[in-house]
């Protein structure tokens, strides 16, 4: 029994004075110090609190991290909505100054709730606007989270090509200096050897006899760091047979120039490719956005998946991902940058599937094929089936299996409200001994998507 007086809480001002009477007499006082936990994210919720003095910060465990997604202040009631649907906790609460409430048991407030309709009215409304208000927070939470897990991929897949541009174009500085002096020691009638099998790919056991060979004529040639000179040479497709004939009075500095020259183009080569892949996952990450382009568009399905693919390349590597697009997959009148959304969710959820069944190099795979007048994505991942009692709340907000921090519950719900809701398709899922398919059916029509 405490002396607050309920009546001034807004969730119970309005309750009849006999239903206040009887949630007073179960609850009991708390007191907390400043950072102290009041209950944390996934506690069993058998308590509802009232604040009477102080703030509580509301916390919410995304992509490894606490998000502070609401402040509550004397007055206003934490931890009832958990203890009402008999769920563990999908928030924990955190004193941000020395706090004071009243515990509200749950035996209490079902007494109330049980044999009152105007109690049931009153905490309804308000439980509806909290939902709504904590439900937009998370979302606008796990969209930035979204964007952070993407940037880091892109991070960390733009990182090796900038590096090979970086290091070759400082090369190629040092590479053409050191040429230019080569070429002064030549005589204008010098014949240079040329390769044998320029622009033929060896084995990796085959290079390394190449290298051998060639390593051991040069230094028959008297040239010195022969190891290293005939890697490049080796690499540019020169044999030992293609050096062996170089002019012996001026063998070193052939050999030299020549290796020079060939350690030049492997450095241009590097660059090449270093940029190739840099604006391929530039030009990706432009497709997967649809920069510059309207809401809805002409959506070729089979490029947005790829675009998705690439830019998720970091967390799927060692997975094996097969693609079955069908020949005549027709463009379809779409939100694009809203449909990339979803593969990226339905292909991060396949690959923590994966990873979660101890999966490492399993197998996705992802197939796209007309339908009468809809077209069909199903993403395909192996491992275990779903229990039942999961796979019958998968599209739930906020519901997920994983512990708190890996998870908010909102990735599939996101993916179906777009394909259902903005899109007017459908989403399901099947799982099975051997496999788990996500089927999404999606119109070819513009008629089709919501005004």
């Amino acid at each position: 029994m405490t002396d607050f007086d309920l009546a001034s809480v807004p969730l119970f001002s309005k309750l009849p004075e006999k239903d206040l009477a009887r949630l007073s007499e179960g609850v009991t006082d708390v007191s907390l110090e400043r950072g102290e936990a009041l209950f944390a994210e996934g506690d069993e919720a058998d308590m509802a609190y009232v604040i009477t003095e102080g703030e509580l910060e509301i916390l919410k465990e995304s992509a490894g991290r606490s998000v502070r997604i609401a402040v509550s202040q004397p007055g206003d009631v934490v931890g009832e909505m958990a203890m009402l649907t008999g769920e563990a906790r999908n928030a924990g609460a955190r004193a941000i100054t020395a706090v004071r409430l009243i515990a509200i048991p749950r035996a209490c407030l079902d007494d109330v709730l049980s044999t009152s309709v105007d109690a049931n009215r009153a905490l309804f409304a308000v439980f509806i606007t909290r939902w709504r208000e904590q439900e937009s927070r998370v979302r606008q939470s796990e969209r930035m989270a979204q964007i952070g897990v993407l940037t880091a991929g892109l991070a960390h897949e733009m990182n090796n090509p900038a590096a090979a541009v970086t290091s070759g174009s400082q090369g190629l500085s040092q590479g053409l200096e050191n040429l230019t002096d080569l070429a002064l020691r030549l005589p204008h009638d010098v014949v240079l050897p040329s390769p044998s099998h320029a622009g033929q790919p060896l084995s990796s056991m085959r290079r390394a006899d190449v290298e051998e060979a060639v390593a051991q004529t040069l230094q028959t040639m008297g040239v010195s760091d022969a190891w290293r000179l005939a890697s490049d040479l080796a690499g540019s497709g020169f044999t030992a047979g293609d050096l062996s004939g170089v002019d012996g009075d001026h063998a070193v500095d052939v050999i030299s120039f020549v290796a020079a020259t060939a350690s030049l183009r492997s450095l241009l080569a590097e660059v090449t490719e270093g940029s190739r892949r840099l604006s391929e996952l530039v030009a990706a990450l432009k497709s997967y956005s649809f920069l510059d382009q309207a809401p809805v568009q002409q959506v070729n399905l089979a490029q947005g998946i790829e675009d998705t693919l690439l830019i998720l390349r970091s967390k799927t590597r060692g997975i094996a991902i097969t693609t079955e697009y069908a020949d005549d997959l027709p463009a379809i009148v779409a939100y694009g940058s809203q449909l990339n959304q979803v593969w990226t969710n339905l292909i991060d959820n396949a690959v923590d599937a994966l990873h979660d069944a101890g999966l490492a190099d399993g197998q996705i795979t992802i197939r796209a094929f007309p339908q009468g007048e809809n077209v069909v994505i199903e993403i395909e991942n192996e491992g275990p089936p779903i229990p039942e009692e999961v796979i019958d709340r998968i599209f739930e907000a906020f519901y997920t299996t994983k512990e708190p921090g890996r998870g908010t519950g909102l990735g599939l719900d996101t993916a179906y409200r777009i394909v259902v809701t903005q899109h007017r398709g459908s989403l399901t899922v099947s799982s099975g001994q051997d496999a788990t398919v996500f089927r999404v059916t999606l119109p070819t029509t513009q008629a089709a998507l919501p005004d």
